[in-house]
């Protein structure tokens, strides 16, 4: 026993380093700044702020706060994350012994419970227990590597869980001002049937008075039912959008209910996108993608580790007779306790490759993050710059559309004095429709590009903020 005691302390000290490499962060060649960015990078972000400040809607906050307790794809995440928080402490079970029973009870004739040949017609009885203990001596890392993947994968599913929240929020909010676009649209349609009702109700009147033609009857009878032929479809696809964010918030399909207007959303004035290097830090596709090549290098230590021998204590403590009479006799008891060595010799090169297939999945790994930072960078120039050409083109598309809504006015009052034909006023009544519309998409355009940066910064997932700082009571 004293030796025993003796290799194994003399294991535990040998066994403070472990084969492989250990973990270094690539170097990812961030900018200075965004692409894009007006303004010289800040070390605040818009994506450092909580999705209820960026949201200011309270209708909006409602959904949102629902759906990050009942959408089903946060379910499911949240249900691999305690998959992977169960298989990383498997693995770091590995660190302890290894403790486990066994034991039988037998009588019978002619069978080979005591000796290895028939017992010549006697009958006998038999009874065994024991307890085993095995302890792998953790010489070469392996265990450590094994455990250092495991917990890189529980914080990877940990990320993804994050990252599931954040597609979450920007998933709902655009949803939600989609359905307030075509709330609009409805609304413009609706005006402009209107307004073509009136002109055909004019045309009507001269027409009856003869002073006007059927042509102009028919005319703007035509324009009439292009226009209302949109009053359905944007009713359709209101009901479409409003299933859509019931199944993001784990309802049933049905109707939102809702009292606001596109045009009272209200965005912050002034949108930091940060430092790029702390985007690093903050999108969580880019941290798991980190703990993924974390993990992968661990893997490529267990590789090497297989190449040397493993080195284990077992010990054995027990009873064990021949007759049931005797099992609890002193002379049954039985012990053991040994240092255990195993070992490859020629595996026809399957160690190779398993060492070069964990060297390619670490590159693999590596690769994925290099390329999941680029694309992060990307996403948040675009952004950017969509922010700042939406601007301009709202000032556009709002200079169009009062142009066009003075035009109709002015060819009217024309056209009823007989000083423009027919075909001035519907000419301009013709350009309102469209020019509003466009107007009403780059609304929204301004609306859910902030959306997309907000999600592009990796903001709305910090658990502080989703539990206790939601200004919305469960």
């Amino acid at each position: 026993m004293k030796k025993l005691t003796g290799i194994l302390f003399i294991a535990v000290l040998l066994s403070g380093c472990a084969l492989g490499p250990n973990y270094l962060r690539p170097k990812i060649n961030a900018p200075e700044n965004f692409r894009s960015a007006t303004s010289p990078a800040e070390l605040t972000s818009l994506g450092d702020l909580p999705w209820w400040k960026i949201f200011n809607d309270e209708t909006l906050q409602k959904l949102i706060h629902e759906a990050l307790i009942n959408n089903y794809d946060l379910l499911i995440a949240i249900s691999r994350v305690e998959q992977s928080r169960q298989i990383a402490v498997q693995a770091r079970a590995l660190f302890f012994p290894q403790i486990s029973y066994d034991g039988s009870v037998a009588t019978g004739k002619n069978t080979f419970l005591t000796t290895p040949s028939p017992n010549g017609g006697v009958t006998t009885g038999s009874a065994f227990i024991d307890l085993n203990v095995f302890w792998e001596i953790d010489f070469w890392g392996r265990i450590r590597r094994m455990n250092e993947a495991a917990c890189a994968q529980f914080l990877a599913t940990e990320e993804g869980q994050r990252g599931v929240i954040v597609s979450l929020v920007s998933s709902v909010a655009q949803a939600y001002f989609e359905l307030l676009e075509l709330d609009l649209q409805l609304e413009i349609a609706k005006r402009n049937t209107s307004s073509f009702e009136e002109t055909l109700k004019l045309f009507t009147q001269r027409y009856e008075g003869g002073t006007a033609s059927r042509l102009e009857t028919t005319s703007v009878e035509g324009f009439l039912a292009s226009v209302a032929a949109n009053i359905p479809e944007f009713e359709r696809q209101i009901a479409l959008k409003e299933n859509q964010i019931n199944v993001l918030l784990g309802r049933n399909p049905g109707p939102v209910e809702r009292n606001a207007f596109l045009l009272q959303q209200n965005m912050p004035p002034e949108i930091p996108a940060g430092l790029p290097s702390a985007l690093l830090e903050r999108r969580p596709d880019i941290r798991q993608a980190e703990q993924n090549l974390r993990a992968a290098n661990a893997q490529v230590g267990v590789s090497i580790t297989n190449f040397f021998p493993q080195i284990g204590l077992t010990s054995l403590f027990g009873k064990a007779s021949p007759a049931l009479s005797a099992f609890t006799a002193g002379s049954s008891t039985m012990w053991a306790a040994a240092a255990t060595l195993t070992g490859p010799i020629f595996q026809g090169g399957a160690l190779v490759a398993q060492y070069r297939q964990s060297k390619a999945a670490w590159e693999e790994a590596k690769l994925r993050y290099e390329q999941t930072a680029l694309n992060a960078f990307q996403e948040v120039s675009n952004s950017l710059v969509s922010r700042e050409k939406y601007e301009l083109a709202r000032i556009q598309q709002s200079r169009s559309v009062a142009a066009y809504n003075d035009a109709v006015q002015v060819s009217t009052k024309r056209y009823i004095q007989g000083k423009s034909s027919y075909f001035e006023v519907l000419y301009n009544q013709q350009q309102v429709f469209p020019a509003e519309s466009s107007l009403a998409q780059t609304e929204l355009n301004r609306l859910l590009v902030v959306v997309q940066l907000y999600k592009a910064l990796g903001g709305g997932w910090k658990e502080t903020e989703l539990v206790s700082g939601s200004p919305i009571n469960p």
